[in-house]
């Protein structure tokens, strides 16, 4: 079955007065239908570039954005305000209009799409009841929290009927439970209306929480994509790694020679891994690090440790770890 979303070769380039810059450097991936797909990087990484891309609100340099089959380069503007019609977008500021109510915010694509005022009211007040704010249909913007604009911007996309959600940085504005909050409604649009979304995102957390797939920018190039399991058990690149070992609380500084990262699973995160390993070779190691992280509904576990000095043992440690099938990496002392 072909892909809902198919990027292929795409390059984006600015002219500025300091000279050109690449904002999207030979880009290519595919998101299947039904799919939640994370896009992560730093600030500057081109993440917003490569969504506007996607929809072609900027149009590609060079390269191909097929959606659904269908080439958007290709297309005429009238065929491609079409397609962009099943493309809906929400944002890290709400992009909402003021002077209109929750109710009038829903209903305003509907009648740009010439449906009925009356039927357009009924559908609004649907999708606001699906994103849990019947009750504020009459209140405006101002009357409302980042967290319930966000939830009638979401509302006023369903009202599209869109087949695709492209959300950037939409919860970048919003404490953690309000984040946590309209990520799981994303999570529940997805399932129940199988529309394919995809996340846009410079916080790990954001894409540990509801994404299946990742794509890792790095200054416009795409350098790693997978799993999010696979990012968090085991990143490649050194950005990625930045990206998983960002959202650390230090529990004290990191100092030593030695120093490993430990991830493990949720049946062997009860079992005393770590006990078992200093009785085993009867030298102590120091935890400097330990979290777990739930990751499409799995605990997933990671610990910073300290190992020995003495080599020897330090590489008996590890291969043990790696022998019960722990994720071992070893990390530099700057890793938080």
């Amino acid at each position: 079955m072909e892909p809902m979303i198919q990027v292929e070769n795409l390059c984006k380039r600015f002219n500025t007065k300091g000279g050109t810059v690449e904002a999207a450097k030979n880009i290519s991936f595919s998101i299947e239908k039904g799919e939640i797909f994370g896009i992560i990087g730093l600030s500057g990484a081109g993440k917003s570039t490569l969504v506007r891309c996607l929809n072609l609100l900027e149009r590609p340099t060079s390269g191909t954005v097929r959606v659904n089959g269908k080439n958007l380069t290709e297309l005429s503007e009238k065929e491609l305000r079409k397609e962009r019609q099943k493309i809906g977008m929400i944002f890290q500021h709400f992009n909402l209009l003021m002077q209109r109510t929750a109710l009038d915010n829903v209903c305003f694509p509907m009648e740009i799409a010439g449906i009925k005022k009356a039927e357009a009211r009924k559908k609004a007040l649907e999708y606001l009841k699906i994103v849990g704010l019947e009750e504020k249909a009459l209140s405006y913007p101002s009357q409302l929290s980042g967290g319930q604009k966000q939830r009638v911007a979401i509302a006023r996309v369903l009202a599209s009927d869109p087949q695709i959600l492209l959300c950037d940085e939409a919860t970048s504005a919003l404490d953690p439970q309000t984040t946590k909050a309209i990520l799981e409604l994303i999570k529940e649009i997805n399932r129940d209306y199988e529309i394919t979304v995809v996340v846009i995102t410079h916080e790990m957390s954001v894409v540990q929480e509801i994404c299946d797939k990742v794509a890792v920018l790095e200054r416009g190039a795409l350098v790693e994509t997978g799993t999010v399991e696979e990012l968090f058990r085991n990143p490649k690149t050194d950005e990625a790694k930045k990206l998983v070992f960002s959202g650390r609380t230090q529990i004290q500084e990191m100092k030593g020679k030695r120093l490993v990262r430990v991830t493990f699973q949720e049946k062997s995160s009860f079992e005393p891994v770590i006990a078992n390993l200093v009785l085993t070779y009867r030298t102590p190691v120091n935890i400097l690090y330990a979290d777990t992280k739930n990751i499409n509904g799995q605990a997933q576990g990671e610990m910073i440790l300290q190992l020995p000095e003495i080599e020897e043992v330090a590489n008996k440690m590890i291969q043990y770890l790696r022998d019960i099938n722990m994720g071992v990496e070893e990390v530099s002392s700057d890793v938080g």
